[in-house]
Formats: C-alpha cells, structure tokens, sequence
C-alpha cells in the first residue's frame, strides 16, 4: 500500500468546517508531534491482527512504513472537500490494486488507525471524536474499495514492461525507455510507480517524459539518490531486456485544452520530464498559445536534457525556453519567475524537488497568481528524487 502522490491544487471552498472536521483536525494536531510512535503502534496492530497482510508491504518497512497511516490522516483531515477528495481516493484505490489489496482487509486497517489514533491522542479523544473518524474512514475506504472494483473490470492491476532503451545522460541521470506488455494509456503531465525485479514490492513515482506515442513505449527520467534502492538500481543495475512493472497512471499536472492560457512551466531536475511532455502536448493540439519553460539547475552539468528543450524551442516559435543555473544566477528560479513576471493569464505548472516547489508557488501566489491556477503534484511525488 502507497501513499497519496497527490495532492488537490484546487483551493478548498470557502464554508464552515464540518463538526466531524474541527475533531479531526484536533486529533491530528495532537498526534502529530508523535507520529512516528503512532504509525509504529498502527503497523503492529494491523500486522498482529492481519499476519497475511505483511506481505503486502516491502521487505524494508522503513523505506515506507508511515505511507499508508499518512495517506488515511491526510485524507481524513480533507474530508469535507468531496470534489477533491473523490478523485484523489479514487486514484489512490486503483493504485492500490497493484498490492494485492482487496476489499476484505479494509476493516483491519481502519480498527488499526482507530486504535492507534484512540492510544495517542488521549487529551482530544472521546466518543465523539471516534464516530467522526469512524464516519471519515468509512467514506474514504468505500471510495477507494469501489474505484479498484471499477478499475477491476476494465484495466490490469499492473503492466510489466521491457526496458528497450537505457541512456546514461550523467553519472547519476538515466533516460529510461520500456515497452509495456499491453496498452498503456495516460495523458501528459502524468507519473506512474515503478517496480524492479531487485526490490519487490518497492514502488517508486517517475512522470512520463512524452505524450503518449504511436509505438506505445514510455519514457522516464531517473535520477540515483542517496539510499535510493529503486532509482539506483534503475541508473547503474538495469540493462536492456531487464522486464520492471508500471502502475496505473496518475497526477492532474495536465494541460487544460478548453482554455487558451499561456503555460508557465518551472521544472528542476528530473522534473523536467513532465515538462517536456506538456510542450508536446501543446504542439500535437496545434495551439500556439505561449509556453514560458524556465528550467532550473545547480550546475551547467545538471542541465542533462538542455538540448532537448532548445530544439524544440527552435522548432516552436511559441515556446521559450530559459536555464536557470544557481551557481551562475544573480537570482534563485522564483525570483526570476517574479523578475520576468507578471504571468497574468497563465496557467503555471511546477515539477522539481519539494523546496523548489514550494518557494515557486510561494512566489507565484505573491505576485497574484491564483491559487487554482498552479498546477502540480505533491511534493512528495513523482518529482522528487524517490528512492
């Protein structure tokens, strides 16, 4: 079971919090400042409980043991924005299928949480407080219980795919390029999780780096990280033939065609991937609305996929392209997005490590950018180095 790779961009409406929500957000403002000793408890119940479940997670718990506890607080504490919340659980329990998860073993996880939460949360916790996470609970799970059972009917729990292409941009950068066993459908500005035959049941979020293409083969951008055991192995292990498995497609970091809006696109690292995937959406559509890339990077040499961008910068009059370079910038990535501002009628779209991510929305919202008008995934997903 997986953590949520994303989180609603959509700023939540403006009305009164719910009763059921004012006592969450109480437990949880309680539980936070322990929540490692909260999630160990959790995991303990639900593996005495549930033995069989064990085998669900990774053989290292420690790669990613608070996931699931964190998804299920961090949809509780949302539970009042339905329209979000639906689409986020609904993407989180088809992602969840490719564990083995099933409908049955719900239950457990949700006595667990309510234990675990009941023991920690003391000062806050009465029967009150329990019949309104036993409420969040229920919808959260009969959400994402019937969103695998839809996905069931029309879409594998995962695709195995073959690795076709494996190029080493830097000592740490691969451009990946799989095959996969069947159709594989999904948009620009999406990720999905990958798995390796060396970590089983060790997934990890990489974005797409094109449109979907003819001949049916994806492309990622991998970049090894410290202790990263399925990025390292994906650089300097994988080889061409290895086979590696995909989840279902996800994300909403995706261009919206009803609109003729300019996009901003900031992207750091690896995170240009989804980028360039954008840039092709918008060409494929045959729009020339403006398309404002800034492209940031420690060194020149982190700037792995630069020629990429400037062919299609020649190959685009609508698109421009600008490197970023902290070493050489008088100025970091958001204060040349504010520098080369305003961005008024654009739509801006983010992709990079978390710091990045937050001082460019940060930024953005400082010089009026609406909230509803940044776009990206959250900064614990897909564009973050992952492991």
């Amino acid at each position: 079971m997986d953590a949520p790779t994303e989180q609603p961009h959509a700023a939540v409406r403006a009305r009164s919090p719910s009763r059921d929500s004012l006592l969450i957000r109480r437990t949880m403002a309680e539980v936070t400042p322990v929540a490692e000793q909260v999630t160990s408890y959790f995991y303990a119940m639900l593996f005495v409980r549930r033995p069989d479940l064990r085998s669900l997670f990774p053989a290292a718990m420690d790669m990613q043991r608070d996931r699931l506890f964190r998804a299920l607080l961090r949809a509780a504490e949302h539970i009042d924005d339905t329209e979000a919340l639906l689409a986020h659980l609904q993407s989180l329990g088809r992602g969840h299928r490719k564990y083995g998860t099933r409908a049955e073993d719900y239950p457990t996880v949700g006595e667990c949480l309510i234990g675990a939460l009941n023991r920690y949360a003391s000062r806050s916790w009465n029967a009150e407080t329990e019949e309104a996470w036993v409420r969040a609970y229920t919808k959260i799970s009969q959400i994402m219980i019937d969103a695998a059972a839809a996905d069931e009917l029309c879409a594998p729990a995962w695709w195995c795919a073959e690795i076709v292409a494996h190029d080493r941009r830097t000592s740490d950068v691969a451009v990946i390029t799989v095959r996969p066993d069947r159709p594989y459908p999904f948009l620009a500005g999406q990720y999905t999780s990958l798995e390796t035959p060396w970590w089983p049941r060790i997934w990890r979020h990489y974005s797409f780096a094109s449109t979907p293409r003819s001949d049916g083969l994806l492309t990622f951008h991998v970049k090894a990280v410290p202790a990263g055991w399925v990025s390292t192995a994906l650089v300097h292990r994988a080889r061409l033939g290895d086979t590696i498995r995909l989840g279902p497609p996800a994300g909403s970091m995706t261009v919206d065609h009803t609109t003729d809006c300019g996009l901003l696109c900031l992207g750091g690292g690896t995170g240009i991937a989804p980028i360039e995937a954008l840039i092709e959406d918008v060409a494929e559509h045959g729009e020339r609305r403006p398309v404002e890339v800034f492209y940031g990077a420690r060194t020149d040499h982190d700037l792995y996929d630069i020629d990429t961008l400037l062919r299609l910068q020649q190959s685009h009059a609508w698109l421009s392209v600008r490197a970023v370079v902290d070493q050489q910038a008088r100025l970091r990535l958001p204060d040349v997005i504010r520098e080369h501002g305003p961005w008024n009628g654009f739509d801006a779209y983010l992709s990079g490590p978390p710091g990045m991510i937050r001082s460019g929305v940060d930024a953005l919202k400082n010089i009026g950018t609406p909230s509803e008008r940044i776009r990206h995934d959250s900064v614990e997903g897909p564009a973050v180095a992952r492991g």
